[in-house]
């Protein structure tokens, strides 16, 4: 009758998203501010004020047409030249708008490079711990999803569990830096280790390997240091959002960034392009295209989950958890105070404390916070988990 694949992923929830909607339910009953809720990354920093001003100006000024009308299929070429230019002003690189293909944000962006790229059913090697929807994406398109699993004492690579899943069938490895959910920032010397060992693998197999550096944190790093990938190995794509720099998750905006220097570029890029075309997304959003052509080079306000951050990693310590310190995106990912993470989490309910177990992201043993969230909560939650931790 209908595809059992599509019932199953329609009627089963995330357990991200079954944990935001238990939260609802449990607030109409305690009231909103009696419900700690840590378990989605919806940004809590406000838009940006150049962005409602860039927007006002935009429905002021141009033609209504242009901006609620189609765009070509790989965005507006005035958009794209305009990212180009703050791209390669950035990172030292030679982009332009031909390199670049808009998109509907991250999962869009990520879900058309896996389509363009598998080709029976090729594997796709992903590093614990990674966002969960890598796994449905993947096999949607008919590729199977290979987890390393985590390296917990610094969530960088373990290169000898790494060595050990790659294969002839390996297509892409997928780079999410900094991390959802661990925060951490891979250094220069994981990402050039893991370029020479792909470099390597490219030349045993005969084919490229391609990196697919999955970037909504980039700009959420708290030292400031995010390598560009592109410029360690020449066969990475990017696939970028707004929605975490901007504050614009509901937007939908973003872009894939295939430089030239791709091994078969104009294959991959038309690739990417057909892609897009079968999984019917027509053209990024018109008006949100001419947005992030006048804003690219804002800074982003990442302040505050700076703060968050620090504060909550501190008072985690102090109630006696164990932690990898954050070093970028808004997430902590803490070891849980007993062997079953699901069985912790569902510990934390008792003091309204709602926590994603580490097993959805490939690490069972830990659970992921958000720190996107108000410091009051932050602040008053800190009790409640020594109160938990003191029970074990």
């Amino acid at each position: 009758m209908v595809s059992e694949s599509m019932y199953e992923l329609g009627t089963k929830k995330s357990t991200i998203r079954t944990i935001f909607e238990f939260g609802r339910k449990r607030a109409a009953e305690v009231g909103e501010e009696n419900i700690f809720d840590f378990s989605l990354g919806n940004p809590n920093v406000p838009t940006p004020e150049f962005i409602k001003n860039a927007v006002i100006d935009i429905l002021n000024t141009m033609d209504v047409n242009a901006i609620h009308g189609y765009t070509v299929a790989p965005g507006h070429p005035m958009v794209r030249d305009a990212l180009a230019k703050s791209i390669s002003k950035r990172f030292d690189t030679n982009v332009t708008a031909n390199n670049l293909f808009l998109t509907a944000g991250a999962a869009a962006a990520i879900t058309i490079t896996f389509k363009a790229l598998n080709e029976k059913q090729d594997e796709f090697i992903a590093f614990a711990p990674f966002f969960p929807e890598y796994r449905c994406f993947v096999e949607n398109v008919g590729g199977k999803l290979v987890v390393v699993p985590p390296k917990i004492e610094d969530f960088q690579i373990d290169f000898d569990a790494f060595k050990s899943k790659i294969s002839p069938s390996t297509k892409a490895v997928i780079v999410n830096s900094p991390n959802n959910p661990s925060g951490a920032i891979y250094s220069k010397e994981t990402l050039e280790a893991l370029a020479n060992i792909l470099s390597d693998k490219e030349r045993e197999y005969g084919h490229p390997i391609y990196i697919i550096s999955d970037e909504p944190y980039r700009e959420i790093a708290f030292d400031g240091v995010v390598s560009y990938i592109p410029k360690i190995y020449k066969n990475t794509i990017v696939c970028y959002s707004y929605s975490k720099s901007f504050s614009l998750p509901g937007e939908r905006i973003g872009y894939i960034l295939i430089p030239s220097e791709v091994e078969g570029f104009e294959k991959v890029y038309g690739a990417v392009a057909g892609a897009a075309r079968v999984l019917t997304h027509v053209n990024a959003p018109s008006l949100w295209q001419y947005v992030i052509a006048r804003c690219a080079d804002k800074p982003s306000n990442i302040e505050i989950y700076r703060k968050n951050a620090k504060l909550f990693y501190d008072g985690l310590i102090d109630a006696g958890f164990k932690c990898v310190k954050p070093q970028g995106a808004f997430y902590l990912f803490p070891q849980s105070l007993e062997k079953d993470d699901y069985a912790f989490c569902e510990r934390a309910k008792k003091y309204d404390l709602l926590l994603v177990p580490g097993a959805d992201f490939g690490a069972p043993g830990h659970f992921r916070a958000t720190c996107c969230t108000k410091t009051e909560t932050i602040e008053r939650a800190l009790p409640l988990f020594k109160k938990l931790a003191a029970e074990y």
